[in-house]
């Protein structure tokens, strides 16, 4: 067993990292009281994106930090869906970065500032004793009064809560290739709704990958947990299928897999000394999104906690506040309204949203300052707020006239 600690933190990426940087920013002296647990050694390989809207590097900036890695400017969007295609362009609004150096970098400031990061170290298990929580690691135990679960989709502590794998989640795979001539713009997120197959999307993102600029390409398919049990699309062959058409040949490509879990609101993040932030609690099911939620779910939880053991001096830390702390937050409203609209954009009414998405470029471009965190174009909104209303109005009339059609044609027979 070693020594004791206020916090122990499982997970060393986005949210981890930054909830321990959040803590010690807002009660420098409790740095030392920290451990983050990392089960690879960094810098270790992170399948992801890489999409970080700007508001991350708003959040971290908050802190006092600023993580600089080789990445891919990003000025905007374009989503092309079977009704048509929209771009968004606002001028920078994020960049992409490799989160084999991204989370490498936060750990080491993390270190500069006093706490201590155990990387390839993985926790086991996690159980109470005499009013703490044991940290079972591969490295001995570790008493903590708080532990903070940041180790997203597998997460030991939310297992350790009692918790489930959640029911929204998705597959993604991706590949990084070289530059072909059918590429569109690069300084744009390329998103593309129109294979059916797939609950999702594909994607070009542009990337920074030893000092070349290449593009990640890759699918996200959402696979809720009631569908198990259901026969899945190869995204494998998928993705093959697609780089072909693009000029790819996928047998000089890497695959890349990793799964994600969407946010939903009824998930207690709650369990004596235990809680939840980042993936482990779940980020946007729609698009997949993690990298600047994860830290703005660090930055709130590092908060919390100063004032949580603040309060709590040398004793027990009440974490209960840490539920309604998220509930209020513009975070999970965000994400609240995203797991309401997956059942839209995914369901029925797929090709309508595509629809609507091709036809109103301000709903791409208030994204885009959602995204990096702009001050909002609220003339914009209310153009978004009104078309959309108006195509919802016009659907439910045309189909009560279907109805009232229907009903007629019954009466008549």
């Amino acid at each position: 067993m070693t020594a004791p600690r206020d916090v122990v933190i499982v997970g060393g990426g986005p949210a981890g990292t930054t909830t321990a940087l959040a803590l010690a920013h807002a009660v420098p002296e409790h740095a030392s009281r920290v451990v983050v647990l990392e089960k690879a050694r960094y810098p270790r390989e992170k399948p992801c994106a890489g999409a970080l809207g700007a508001r991350g590097d708003v959040l971290l900036a908050g802190i006092g930090v600023a993580i600089d890695v080789p990445s891919a400017p990003v000025d905007g969007i374009s989503f092309l869906g079977s009704r048509g295609e929209a771009v968004a362009s606002p001028g920078r609004i994020g960049r992409v970065v490799r989160r084999t150096e991204f989370d490498h970098a936060l750990s080491r400031v993390a270190a500069s500032r006093g706490i201590e990061v155990r990387d390839g170290v993985g926790a086991l298990g996690i159980h109470d004793e005499g009013g703490r929580a044991i940290v079972q690691t591969d490295g001995g135990g570790i008493a903590a009064r708080v532990v903070v679960g940041c180790d997203g989709v597998g997460s030991v502590v939310r297992k350790s809560m009692g918790l489930g794998p959640g029911q929204l989640r998705a597959q993604v795979i991706e590949v990084d290739t070289e530059p072909v001539a059918g590429d569109r713009d690069r300084a744009l997120l390329h998103f593309d709704s129109t294979d059916r197959r797939v609950r999702g999307y594909t994607w070009d993102f542009p990337t920074m990958v030893d000092g070349r600029q290449l593009v990640c390409r890759g699918i996200y398919h959402l696979k809720p947990a009631r569908d198990e049990g259901q026969d899945a699309p190869d995204l494998a062959a998928l993705l093959a299928e697609r780089l072909r058409a693009q000029g790819v040949d996928p047998s000089r490509c890497k695959n890349k897999r990793y799964a994600e879990r969407g946010f939903e609101p009824a998930t207690r993040l709650v369990r004596g000394c235990r809680m939840l932030a980042g993936e482990a609690a779940g980020i946007d099911p729609v698009t997949g999104e993690g990298i600047a939620q994860a830290i703005e779910f660090g930055v709130m939880a590092g908060r919390f906690l100063a004032r949580q053991l603040a309060v709590a001096s040398g004793g027990s830390v009440s974490l209960e506040g840490w539920q309604g702390e998220v509930e209020a937050s513009r975070l999970a409203r965000d994400l609240r309204i995203r797991s309401r609209l997956m059942g839209l954009y995914y369901g029925p009414s797929r090709a309508e949203v595509e629809g609507f998405l091709a036809e109103s470029p301000d709903a791409l471009f208030v994204g885009c300052q959602h995204f990096a965190a702009q001050p909002c174009d609220w003339l914009k909104v209310s153009r978004v707020v009104g078309r959309a209303a108006a195509r919802v109005a016009s659907s439910w009339i045309a189909g009560a006239l279907a109805g009232r059609k229907s009903q007629d044609g019954s009466r008549r027979r």
